[in-house]
């Protein structure tokens, strides 16, 4: 039985009596802004008890906690029976509605399948996207498309079965569709579709090949063995070695994956191990001794949860996605969980324990691998900053990039864009938006002296500080419009300044004639024309934002009765005529009133 109960506007200072209208009672609770979307998403035994500390000052650890509770407008809450069902209906709200403030639970990957469909003579598929597909038999899901292979190798190197794509009927029997199959004979198979294998012969293979796919491998190593007696006793030597060979690969195949020993069922093990911002979770899947299934993922912290709360959502969900069944799941660390389906424990010596310590290096080996990328990533962008610094020959390394570019179709609608590198990355909070206001008509070189002058005279007024290196999307021309602009704010030559040319990729600097040309491969050049494309798409997008609302302005003036403020309204609302008209009478109503709805409506129709 679920009960949900809702408390209006819940602030630091609220009162007992506010408070006392939270249950006492296992169940989930939702934080909602004043646009009533979730923001967070939590359980919890006691909800009141847990509600009221993100309240209490002196609980509040992080400015991301107090940040998220000065945003909380409404307080929801569900009570269910258990903390389990807590823990379900958690998982379920956080990747329907992926809260701001939450873990992101949300994995859109499509995790591969084997399919045995039923059809006469079936086939054995790899597939993804389960749910294409009716009938039949699925094995999986395989965390890795690698293992998936090497189980589909392994069943096509012991067994006769038909690889071709084509579905065993008699109409493709009569078009000929298997034709090339027998010609070149495909794999193993042996023609059953000229009835050159029988049906039950063909079946008993398929049968020995649900038994890998299950793992069930010890069944198979006793059918080939008794194969292979029986063939030895009928003096089949070639039969027998057949047999003795397919034997050999299945136990070759069985030691790659073997861990400890066949004496553990199905087991899932899971580790975690995190650091500030992320945590990193591996996942092991155990069948009779053996790993079907390794799966690491990353998860990014959105507050400074503690591992014990991440740690249950991860288990409920990579469970769910993966269809596990297993009764025991070993972890790593202790928890105040119960899973219905399965017994949770953190073993402490024998091959259990080895199993854990095995995912948490796997675990730690991803934290390493994160942490290495930063570390990569971070000495890629330090050396095409050091490698512009010697192609450009700057006095001073240019962690601070500004590039600008214009944007307008034959003069209509002109706009510009400033663009902002910080340490060779995108600083897009600081990117600039501009409305070319002084130039008539298409004239590019103004326009770029009006925004250099704008940008850089704000700049000096407001005392911020001013860029290492300043990058024009133009050749000369642009250039020295820009030059102009510096001159006149007294800065010029107090900036390193330079434009590059889109068609061979010159470098430009100010009074020199000849452009400079670059190493077409250089790291330094290739940041550059990151930074000047960056510009370029923000200006495009920018001009086409404007032509649009211009366009869809025009279609509202012709309506008598509507002014501009009203169509401002209107647009800044619902953003195109479309949405408008799609709109109920009473939503227009609410935003313009009903005079001014009749008259639209009128108007649009």
């Amino acid at each position: 039985m679920v009960n949900s109960f809702q408390m209006k506007s819940v602030r630091p200072s609220y009162s007992k009596q506010q408070a006392s209208l939270l249950p006492s009672q296992p169940g989930v609770y939702r934080f909602l802004n004043k646009t009533g979307t979730i923001v967070y998403v939590g359980k919890a035994k006691n909800i009141k008890k847990r509600v009221t500390s993100y309240f209490n000052k002196k609980s509040l650890p992080d400015r991301k906690t107090m940040r998220m509770v000065s945003e909380i407008d409404r307080i929801e809450c569900t009570v269910v029976n258990s903390e389990f069902d807590a823990l379900l209906l958690e998982n379920s709200l956080i990747k329907k509605n992926q809260p701001r403030y939450n873990i992101q639970l949300k994995d859109d990957k499509s995790f591969p399948y084997i399919w045995i469909p039923d059809e006469r003579f079936p086939r054995i598929i790899s597939i993804r996207n389960k749910q294409h597909y009716r009938g039949g038999q699925f094995f999986g899901p395989y965390a890795s498309v690698v293992a998936m292979k090497s189980v589909l190798n392994l069943i096509r190197d012991l067994y006769t079965i038909r690889t071709c794509k084509y579905k065993l009927s008699e109409e493709n029997i009569s078009e000929g569709k298997f034709k090339l199959c027998l010609e070149y004979h495909i794999g193993n198979c042996q023609g059953p579709c000229e009835g050159l294998q029988t049906e039950a012969d063909y079946q008993k293979d398929i049968n020995q090949a649900k038994y890998i796919l299950r793992g069930k491998l010890g069944l198979v190593k006793n059918h080939f063995k008794k194969e292979m007696q029986e063939a030895a006793d009928r003096l089949d030597f070639e039969r027998a070695q057949r047999m003795k060979d397919r034997l050999q690969l299945l136990e070759k195949f069985q030691a790659r994956s073997t861990i400890v020993n066949q004496r553990i069922k199905e087991t899932d093990v899971f580790s975690i191990v995190s650091d500030e911002k992320m945590a990193f979770v591996s996942y092991l899947k155990i069948k009779r001794g053996s790993i079907v299934m390794a799966q690491t993922i990353e998860i990014k912290k959105k507050l400074n949860e503690a591992n014990q709360d991440i740690f249950p959502n991860i288990i409920v969900d990579l469970r769910e996605r993966t269809q596990s069944t297993s009764k025991k799941v070993l972890v790593n660390l202790p928890l105040d969980l119960e899973l219905e389906d399965a017994q949770i424990s953190v073993p402490k010596i024998g091959d259990k324990r080895k199993l854990v310590e095995l995912a948490i290096k796997n675990a730690l080996f991803l934290k390493k691998q994160h942490h290495q990328n930063q570390v990569d990533q971070k000495d890629r962008g330090t050396k095409a900053l050091q490698a512009l610094q010697k192609d450009l020959n700057l006095k001073t390394l240019p962690r601070h990039i500004e590039c600008f570019d214009n944007s307008n179709i034959q003069g209509s609608d002109p706009v510009a864009s400033m663009v902002f590198f910080k340490n060779g990355k995108p600083a897009k909070k600081e990117y600039r938006h501009y409305n070319i206001k002084t130039v008539v008509g298409p004239d590019d070189f103004a326009s770029m002296h009006e925004v250099t002058f704008r940008r850089y005279s704000r700049l000096l007024s407001e005392g911020s500080p001013l860029p290492n290196l300043i990058v024009i999307d133009g050749g000369k021309g642009q250039l020295n419009a820009a030059c102009q602009a510096l001159k006149e704010l007294d800065i010029y030559g107090k900036i390193p300044i330079v434009g590059i040319a889109k068609r061979l990729e010159e470098i430009y600097f100010p009074g020199d004639q000849y452009p400079v040309h670059v190493e077409k491969k250089s790291i330094s050049l290739k940041l550059l024309q990151q930074i000047r494309d960056e510009a370029h798409r923000f200006a495009i997008n920018f001009h086409r934002q404007k032509r649009s609302i211009g366009s869809l302005g025009s279609q509202l003036e012709e309506v008598p009765g509507i002014g501009s403020a009203t169509i401002d309204k209107l647009l800044k609302k619902f953003k195109s005529v479309k949405n408008i008209k799609a709109a109920d009478k009473e939503t227009l109503v609410a935003e313009i009133g009903v005079s001014k709805t009749e008259k639209l409506l009128a108007g649009l129709k």
